[in-house]
């Protein structure tokens, strides 16, 4: 059963279906929210499939639908990332192609209905080729983009940091190289959360992607550098805070984990599934990590679960209206997407 439930000594988690369509059958995807709405770009389709899929659906939570988009144009990749901007774009930065790796910017204008695209400014310096990178939002039209440059005989023994400027006006993108570097990661995610201790401030950690289970500082930003958003979750940050605080789950992070989900709900980066590299078979994953930046050093907390149904890799979270999604991925055999999309559950007793 999909959504049982993983326990730890009396408390428990589990993903609980809310809806299915095989529109969402996708793995290795973007899934973002762009007003109120779920944009599922590209992706493959199943496990071995050597072309990406050139669709855009739609998910709207509130109404449980999920609908393709008809946009002429628009981006065939997988192994991508993107992004909101200004409310009304949706930009698709690298990715591959089926042939490539591309370091190109494709934009979705969710007015129009039309895709777009852009074109490298004058002074641009964009990365060989990225796939399986991340694009975190700093600031409205300002991205900072982390992972591994080109394929496996051109890629770096480590990974580079780029700015990513966004103009919409000249529908124009520029690529900054940033002068630090990280350790060669792949597949890997990010989040940017409010840094511990008694100097305010924002970094951007990157985590999994290589063996390392420690996570890797990619940006620092004294206070008042990065924007404050409202609060969207209160509710889900109250439970998640009570979650770990309750004495449940090992102080364990992830080690070798890479295609996992991250998101972040206030202080926490709540991470799920993905491969291991730890191990020779069934190295795709059920775990359930939850990075708590409220203290310095700041703890993981493990949350295990035995139910093989709930095996992801290649999926995607996304918070709204205080709860988060789960979506798409391939399941336990690496090759089946799955139609579902689930909310996460917490049980504390």
């Amino acid at each position: 059963m999909a959504g049982a439930v993983g326990e730890a000594r009396g408390s428990g988690w589990t993903w609980r279906p809310v809806a299915r369509d095989p529109l969402l059958a996708r793995a290795f995807h973007s899934c973002t929210e762009l007003r109120g709405r779920f944009y599922l770009v590209g992706g493959l389709l199943a496990g071995g499939a050597r072309e990406p899929s050139s669709e855009t659906v739609v998910f709207d939570p509130a109404a449980g639908q999920a609908v393709r988009v008809a946009a002429p144009g628009g981006p065939r990749r997988s192994h991508h990332d993107a992004a909101p901007l200004g409310g009304r774009w949706l930009c698709v930065v690298g990715g591959w192609d089926g042939s490539r790796r591309l370091a190109t910017v494709t934009a979705l204008d969710a007015d129009r209905g039309e895709w777009e695209a852009w074109t490298a400014g004058s002074g641009s310096c964009p990365p060989a080729g990225l796939s399986s990178h991340t694009c975190t939002r700093i600031s409205d039209r300002e991205l900072r983009v982390a992972g591994r440059e080109g394929g496996t005989r051109t890629q770096r023994r480590y990974g580079s940091i780029y700015t990513l400027r966004l103009d919409p006006g000249t529908r124009t993108y520029c690529y900054k190289e940033e002068g630090c570097h990280t350790v060669s990661r792949s597949g890997h995610c990010a989040a940017l959360l409010q840094s511990p201790g008694p100097h305010p401030g924002h970094q951007l950690l990157l985590f999994g992607g290589c063996n390392s289970a420690e996570p890797e500082v990619a940006g620092q930003w004294s206070h008042g550098k990065i924007k404050e958003e409202p609060p969207v979750a209160s509710h889900l940050v109250e439970k998640l805070s009570r979650f770990v605080s309750s004495g449940q789950g090992s102080r364990q992070g992830p080690r070798g984990l890479r295609h996992h989900s991250c998101s972040v709900v206030g202080p926490f980066a709540v991470l799920f599934g993905g491969e291991t590299l730890t191990r020779a078979r069934d190295t795709i994953c059920n775990d359930l990590y939850i990075y708590d930046t409220r203290k310095s050093p700041s703890p993981w907390f493990h949350f295990p679960c035995a139910d093989h149904g709930l095996k992801r890799v290649g999926h995607r979270t996304c918070l709204w209206n205080d709860q988060l999604y789960l979506v798409g991925g391939f399941g336990e055999d690496g090759r089946t997407a799955s139609p579902q999309v689930c909310i996460l559950d917490l049980f504390i007793r």
